[in-house]
């Protein structure tokens, strides 16, 4: 056989066995105590109710026996991003539900990370045929922004308002939450959704404003 030939050869074996290498370690099964963290795949309370999603869905009879069934599902992707500060990515998730009428509400939700894979929270209602806009994490705080209707307008009517909701994590529960807001930026007053300071700063007086202090708040300065 000709150096030709031999190298010819060489260089089929090498190529083979770099590819069965590479096969070998790309389907290497997962450690059987890891378990993925997927927040399509958990339960949620919805409206006092559990609802386990399995792949992104739900489908549940609305009442024993009727043909209709709820269908819960995940709307747009979820948000990654560390909720409770231990290090872990948690997600913030969409939720629509819908038992074949016209309405389809719409929920804001979180999955916990707890290592051991991934534990959904509580629901909180945002409305009914909303448009979601887009939804962020600002200060350890979650914040949706959507499109509504005005009070005194019916459903057909086009959701056009713009409406900005802020949620947080009480432990292992979601609640509504106050606008968290940093050093310079306006917060308190006497309305109860008025802003709060983050965390190593406090409300206080405006300077050089006559205004009363409790009834229109004033700005965060470091403790």
């Amino acid at each position: 056989m000709s150096i030709k030939k031999i190298l010819g050869t060489l260089v089929i074996v090498i190529t083979l066995f770099v590819v069965w290498l590479f096969l070998k370690n790309d389907t290497k099964p997962l450690p059987v105590n890891v378990v993925l963290f997927d927040p399509l795949n958990t339960s949620y309370v919805v409206d006092g109710s559990s609802v386990t999603l399995v792949n992104g869905k739900a489908e549940t009879s609305v009442a024993p026996g009727s043909a209709s069934k709820m269908v819960t599902t995940v709307f747009g992707p979820p948000l990654s991003t560390d909720l409770n500060n231990d290090g872990k990515k948690d997600a913030v998730v969409i939720l629509t539900q819908n038992a074949g009428g016209s309405g389809t509400f719409y929920y804001v939700a979180t999955a916990i990370n707890t290592g051991a894979g991934a534990s959904g929270t509580n629901a909180l209602l945002l409305g009914d045929r909303i448009v979601p806009q887009n939804t962020e994490v600002n200060n350890n705080q979650i914040v949706v922004n959507y499109a509504d209707r005005k009070a005194d307008k019916p459903m057909s009517t086009v959701p056009s308002v713009g409406v900005t909701t802020y949620a947080q994590l009480n432990g292992t529960t979601l609640e509504i939450a106050r606008k968290i807001v940093g050093g310079g930026e306006r917060c308190g007053g006497n309305m109860t959704t008025a802003p709060r300071c983050v965390d190593g700063y406090h409300c206080a007086p405006e300077p050089l404003s006559h205004l009363p202090f409790g009834d229109v708040g004033g700005i965060c300065v470091k403790n």
